[in-house]
């Protein structure tokens, strides 16, 4: 009964929860976004830190949008939870810096008592960087809890063991070609009408969504649900990035990665123009059928010609397949990187990459 069900209702519970969860809307992103940085700029330590990249060991890695569970049916980290547990071992040995860019806790479906219960072994990974002064934890819509709950200082204080501050962004500075390059990091839900703090979005996730997505055993994370609802999204914080001077914006809440303002099937199409220009047939049969799997998958390419390469977007923890993506800056580059199964051991692999100080050239052309 439970595959028939699955069948009929998956799509339609799927497209409901999309269209309850997300609106983005031109005019209240760029106002919230660019508020934001402002306030981060002129009052570091308030809505948002200022850190300079040298003071950081030049290593960031950022992750996003884990949506840490109570271990049901609905829990989308569940499966992905020892490819996230091996990432944080190689982060945390290799000196970097980790910003949590936003929804780590699904607290929209589940109490911070489940929550807790249930992911000691992540959270005991992320203490060992806070202990080190190596962790910045910003909120987003799916756990604004930590921005508004009077008790939310407590709560954070029982999971890893001192008071930790929650920020709504952070901005990392690093000096290029005697020029400083900003890279704003913030959750990436501003703005966005449905899940900018909006009650009926909670409720219904909470009370319709969570209950069906329990009985259904579905995890809607995967490119092939909502992709022009996620790329509208994604274009419009392209939009606002394009406009800023020597600033690149990194964002999650989408769980759709972006490098340099293109997906990873419109990097594909840019790859594939280049190895045609170079006759280069083997690259070219390569290429295409990786666009074939992309496309399978449902990934859908937008019109990406002549994109300034200033925005990115960290992608999930909780893909359906247990693959993590993640942003990282280390030693002047920066590189969008997954975290996968290979035999049931956790793989890095690095999916795109670019020099920082190219990124900011072309920002300026």
């Amino acid at each position: 009964m439970r595959k028939l069900f699955q069948k009929l209702f998956t799509k339609p519970v799927i497209w409901a929860a999309n269209k309850f969860s997300s609106k983005p809307d031109k005019e209240r992103i760029f106002t919230a976004l660019t508020d934001l940085h402002e306030n981060i700029k002129e009052k570091p330590g308030k809505k948002g830190l200022v850190v300079d990249l040298k003071d950081i060991n030049q290593r960031v890695v950022i992750l996003s949008d884990q949506h840490k569970g109570t271990k049901n049916d609905a829990d989308d980290f569940a499966l992905a939870e020892k490819n996230y547990l091996a990432a944080l071992d190689y982060y945390y040995q290799n000196g970097f810096y980790y910003v949590n860019l936003g929804d780590s806790e699904e607290l929209w479906e589940n109490t911070i008592f489940g929550v807790k219960k249930h992911n000691t072994a992540s959270f005991e990974k992320e203490k060992l960087f806070l202990q080190q002064k190596r962790f910045t934890k910003i909120f987003g819509n799916h756990d604004l809890y930590w921005d508004n709950d009077p008790l939310a200082g407590l709560e954070l204080q029982s999971i890893y063991g001192e008071k930790i501050p929650i920020y709504e962004g952070i901005i990392i500075t690093a000096a290029i070609n005697n020029q400083t390059l900003e890279i704003y990091c913030t959750h990436g839900h501003q703005g966005d009408l449905q899940s900018d703090g909006n009650w009926f979005s909670k409720w219904f996730v909470a009370n319709v969504w969570e209950p069906l997505q329990a009985y259904l055993k579905i995890n809607p994370n995967t490119p092939a649900y909502n992709v022009q609802l996620k790329t509208l999204h994604n274009s419009l914080m392209y939009a606002w990035s394009s406009v800023q001077k020597n600033t690149i914006l990194i964002t999650g809440h989408t769980h759709q990665p972006v490098f340099e303002s293109l997906t990873l099937l419109e990097r594909l199409y840019d790859r594939l123009e280049i190895a045609k220009q170079k006759n280069d047939m083997a690259a070219v049969k390569e290429i295409e059928s990786h666009i074939t799997v992309r496309q399978n998958k449902g990934d859908a390419a937008t019109d990406f010609t002549k994109f300034k390469p200033g925005y990115f977007n960290s992608g999930c923890c909780c893909f359906n397949d247990g693959d993590i993506t993640g942003i990282e800056i280390e030693d002047g580059k920066i590189r969008l990187i997954k975290w996968e199964y290979d035999n049931d051991i956790s793989t890095r692999k690095v999916l795109e990459e670019s020099e920082l100080a190219g990124v900011m050239g072309r920002l300026n052309n």
